[in-house]
């Protein structure tokens, strides 16, 4: 027995090394941790545990027989983040260049498969060649059963890809359907097609940085949601981010204590809203006093700054956070707006975690790009997003709530839970004096001073109009508040909503306007 048990041992250790200490060496002298380092940096201090550690492909073609590493290029399991179970992949670049061939492809399927029965999250560390050319359409296939795991487990377990390093072709899918996507600046790489074959075919010069690199995706495409300058960092941020979240979609997110005796009223609320409507200001002003320990963690900082979008703690209670961003073109909705904001709402709605928003919103953004572009069909998506989301939704109108954008920031008429509005707020079909030159359109002409009679229309119209006042006697707004209240009602209506119970008529599924 001793035998075998040393045997085992030396075939785990020689397993462990992956292709060999000087390709260990090169991923390091690149800036890059192993599959297992990071691992170790990803999961709680010995809770993880291995699966198919022996497992080697098939293929016998282009000298593959002679070529076997036991693991096959990625390694899987079960680990703990803060005590709570996943499930992970890491790919391992030392072998093969972490191509993904048949039985790498089947580890990754396995440890998904199980994932969905255990009603766990899924994270998985990218780091990969693409697939492993000698095997051809069986390594194609491979990522195929990857995508459909990806797919069915939508909405049913949480999942994050963390990409390490290339991630190229058809490898950039299964990334591009998961939850979250985190990259490192200078280290990981997405794109369809690479540098050379889009000069081939589109005579462009780019480089692998400008074509898919960290920034690219985190300002351009939208495509990260997250970027860090190292790996430990963004795996760090992982950990981070999870805590936020269920196991699954029927669990709910992990309270915290909070001291609820000792909360007062913040007066520093009171200061940030300007008195001059059309003067911008930080909507994150405004967050970090609302949340616990100032503790916001965005999602997409660097994309569509317009909107803010974000996970946080509210009186120990985990929610979403969506904001217009006055300071970023006024905190107009637009297509990029839109879409991020839609999805960030789907994703809440989908794992029970209840949203904020709060809103500043002067409309849709006008002119011939965003019409041209379907502003109509992807500002449509966030309507539809708001409108199917059952989870506990709460506004809070902040100064503007005018035209189309009021109803779409999750106004009380497409199911709003509560909707409060600052004495600051302003709501209406559209800005005052575009409405006045609208509506005294004649009487202005007709007078013998225009600009005085503008004048005197646009005050009596802003009496009337500019306020929360009407849209509060309809019952469209639950409450007026003092700015320096609002964490007190926040808290408060988001304890009562824990027990709200809110469905959608039966049905397969939705046709979302994508």
């Amino acid at each position: 027995m001793k035998n075998k048990i040393e045997e085992l041992e030396k075939k785990k250790e020689k397993t462990r090394l992956g292709g060999g200490q000087e390709k260990i060496e090169s991923q390091h002298a690149k800036g890059k941790l192993t599959a297992r380092e990071r691992i170790e940096i990803l999961v709680d201090e010995k809770s993880f545990e291995e699966i198919d550690m022996f497992v080697k492909h098939r293929a016998t073609d282009f000298g593959l027989s002679k070529q076997h590493y036991p693991g096959d290029g990625v390694v899987t399991g079960f680990a703990k983040i803060d005590g709570r179970p996943i499930a992970l992949f890491s790919q391992d670049f030392t072998v093969f260049g972490g191509s993904l061939s048949e039985t790498h492809a089947e580890k990754i399927v396995k440890v998904m498969d199980m994932a969905l029965k255990l009603g766990i999250p899924v994270i998985g560390l990218n780091d990969s060649g693409g697939a492993r050319i000698q095997e051809g359409v069986v390594s194609l296939g491979g990522y195929a059963d990857i995508f459909l795991r990806n797919t069915l487990a939508s909405g049913v377990v949480p999942q994050i890809s963390v990409v390490l390093g290339p991630c190229a072709g058809g490898a950039v899918y299964s990334p591009a359907i998961t939850d979250f996507i985190f990259m490192v600046k200078n280290s990981s790489y997405m794109f369809v097609t690479g540098p050379n074959v889009v000069k081939t075919v589109t005579h462009e010069e780019v480089s692998f940085e400008d074509l898919g690199g960290a920034e690219t995706h985190a300002t351009k495409s939208g495509v990260a949601h997250f970027i860090y300058d190292n790996e430990v960092e963004a795996l760090l941020n992982v950990r981070r981010l999870l805590g936020y979240f269920p196991l699954n979609f029927k669990d709910k997110p992990e309270d915290k204590l909070f001291d609820f005796e000792n909360l007062k009223p913040e007066l520093k609320f009171d200061e940030i809203i300007p008195d001059n409507p059309n003067k911008p200001y930080d909507m994150k002003q405004i967050i970090n006093l609302l949340v616990d320990n100032n503790d916001f963690f965005e999602v997409h900082a660097n994309y569509a700054e317009n909107i803010i979008t974000g996970f946080a703690r509210i009186g120990g209670i985990s929610i979403g956070i969506i904001a217009n961003q006055p300071e970023v073109l006024a905190g107009v909705l637009d297509i990029n707006a839109s879409v991020k904001g839609a999805r960030f709402v789907r994703f809440c709605d989908a794992f029970n975690i209840p949203i904020l928003v709060l809103e500043d919103v002067p409309g849709f953004l006008p002119g011939t790009e965003q019409e041209w572009n379907g502003i109509i069909r992807h500002g449509a998506k966030l309507l539809y997003a708001f409108a199917e989301a059952t989870v506990p939704k709460v506004t809070v109108i902040t100064r503007k709530a005018y035209g189309g954008a009021y109803d779409v920031m999750n106004s009380k008429h497409i199911r709003g839970d509560f909707n409060f509005a600052w004495i600051s707020a302003e709501i209406a079909v559209m800005g005052p004096k575009g409405a006045v030159e609208i509506i005294f359109k004649k009487e202005i002409a007709a007078s013998d001073d225009p600009e005085k009679e503008l004048e005197k229309k646009l005050s009596e119209y802003i009496a009337k109009f500019a306020n929360p006042y009407i849209a509060a006697e309809r019952g469209f707004i639950d409450d007026i508040i003092e700015p320096k209240d609002t964490k007190i009602k926040l808290i408060q209506a988001f304890k009562l909503l824990k027990t709200k119970v809110d469905s959608n008529p039966r049905k397969k599924h939705g046709n979302i306007p994508l």
